[in-house]
């Protein structure tokens, strides 16, 4: 799916680095280096849109039949997009939680575990882009890299369509974003990348939620220098492309190969003026790195020299962090150290691969929690394979965790602070079929309006609940009946038992306001 695919990461472990150590930023010992506000180097930029920010990887490439997008086809979702994922036609590795779309496309698979459609998101849909970047809004994710592939295939329209929805989002929820061209494949990528550039995407720049770094609007070129046949330019050709943004005004980011500075491995030889040529370098890390201790070999044997580089050569850093594929994870331990590390390490801003990859699964937008929300012939991964549940939202929790840190908002530290699941119900509203919390409980529901059959489809028959759990500072307007409408309660706190409230609500639920 995204980016190249690597698979020698037990070669990259042992590759012992050429040049000398000396002068390298060494880890503090005592665990208190301070965080990227106090720049690792006279030379680094100072704090802007992604420089001490926290930028996510945002694919948007997903789309179904129906949804009103010029490929119309299940882009992304599927093996053959001409048919509906299947059992069968299987791509994505991890499910989504469906629970915050409004509008959704039926699959071929069978129902979920809780017994509700298995259904899927197309990224065209506004209210989907508006959904992901709330939930970067909520969690402090600063700022989304808009992936951008050759726009001159079928695939264009929609690509072109997706980056004014994206900026749209961006602009409603005070994120930024920037546009992040992966040139993977592009046969006319030279000449092809500027005009792209000219004629479309530098109108997005006007934008106010367009990102700008040194007062430069941000655009990033992933993938020159990889040492295979689906990046065959010449240095010349790349430094020209990177000169061509330049001076077209950007601050350019290079996503690079992991072994960018010593050229070797994924890397080709003879590139570093390419490399040092970019503004900002974000070296790629999924496939190298599968557990923790891959983590601290790679931040002691490659990344500490790495940002001493980028530190002499007055380039910012940007490396690369992931929550994990399956198996990875480790509820969190995998991600949170590698937070940990780039922090101690002075990068000055972190990139997460990725927000919406469910390809790959290592996305940090909402997932599976577990086997009740994903269909039941379904191998998809959930968030509990390891035996530890987590909230469909952790990631992005963590995530936002992991800003805090490189900010200084909290303090350095390898203990993970962020928990796998926040009680009280945190991530929405819980309604229970018996009191004090007892018998089937519904789907978590986030903010919003819910008539009666909207709440059947969450798990919460008519005149059924009888308890409920309500995350703090929330408010819920129940109604006894449908489309909130007959006798109401007004609730902001966890009410054990319907029975108590006056009138008696037991059993009475028909729709509900929650805010």
């Amino acid at each position: 799916m995204k980016k190249t695919n690597l698979t020698f990461l037990s070669a990259i472990i042992l590759l012992t680095i050429s040049c000398s150590k000396m002068g390298v930023k060494n880890a503090d010992p005592s665990g208190m280096q301070k965080a990227v506000t106090a720049a690792a180097s006279p030379l680094a930029s100072p704090v802007g849109d992604v420089v001490g920010k926290i930028t996510v990887g945002y694919q948007g490439w997903f789309a179904a039949p129906g949804d009103g997008s010029p490929i119309n086809v299940w882009w992304h979702w599927s093996q053959n997009w001409s048919q509906a994922p299947s059992p069968t036609n299987q791509v994505i590795k991890c499910w989504p939680d469906m629970r915050e779309y409004s509008t959704t496309f039926q699959t071929a698979f069978a129902n979920l575990g809780n017994g509700q459609p298995a259904t899927l998101f197309s990224s065209y849909t506004q209210q989907t882009i508006n959904t992901h970047f709330l939930w970067m809004q909520q969690n402090g994710l600063d700022c989304a890299a808009l992936q951008r592939f050759n726009p001159n295939s079928s695939e264009g329209p929609t690509r072109d369509a997706m980056a004014t929805r994206v900026r749209d989002a961006a602009q409603t929820y005070g994120r930024k974003f920037y546009i992040m061209y992966d040139v993977s494949g592009w046969t006319n990528m030279q000449s092809e990348i500027k005009t792209d550039w000219t004629s479309k995407m530098s109108a997005l720049v006007s934008s106010s939620a367009y990102a700008r770094q040194n007062g430069k609007p941000v655009v990033c070129i992933w993938g020159f220098g990889f040492n295979d046949s689906n990046h065959p330019w010449s240095a010349a050709v790349c430094t020209d492309v990177v000169n061509f943004f330049k001076g077209q005004g950007c601050y350019v980011i290079g996503g690079v190969p992991t072994h960018w500075r010593t050229g070797d491995g994924d890397s080709r030889a003879g590139y570093i003026s390419v490399y040092h040529g970019f503004n900002m370098l974000s070296p790629w890390m999924v496939g190298r790195i599968g557990n923790v201790t891959d983590v601290d070999n790679f931040y002691n044997n490659v990344q500490l020299a790495d940002q001493a580089d980028c530190n002499a050569n007055g380039i910012d850093f940007q490396p690369c962090v992931l929550p994990g594929d399956s198996g990875q994870r480790a509820h969190g331990d995998f991600m949170w150290r590698q937070f940990y590390n780039m922090v101690r390490l002075g990068a000055q801003g972190i990139y997460i691969s990725m927000y919406d990859e469910y390809g790959e699964g290592n996305q940090i937008a909402k997932s599976a929690e577990d086997a009740s929300m994903k269909p039941t012939n379904s191998v998809t991964f959930t968030l509990d394979q390891d035996g530890v549940h987590c909230s469909s939202d952790y990631y992005l929790r963590l995530s936002g965790d992991g800003g805090k840190m490189l900010k200084g908002q909290i303090g350095l530290t390898a203990t993970r602070p962020t928990q796998p699941v926040v009680s009280g119900g945190s991530t929405g509203v819980t309604f229970y079929q018996d009191v004090n919390y007892g018998g089937a409980a519904s789907q978590s529901l986030p903010k919003g309006t819910y008539t009666l059959s909207q709440l059947a489809a969450r798990g919460v028959p008519n005149d059924w609940a009888s308890s409920m759990q309500i995350p703090s500072g929330w408010t819920v307007i129940l109604y006894a009946d449908d489309n909130f409408s007959g006798t109401s309660w007004t609730l902001t706190a966890n009410t054990p038992n319907f029975v108590s409230l006056s009138p008696n609500a037991n059993d009475k639920l028909s729709s509900c306001r929650i805010q």
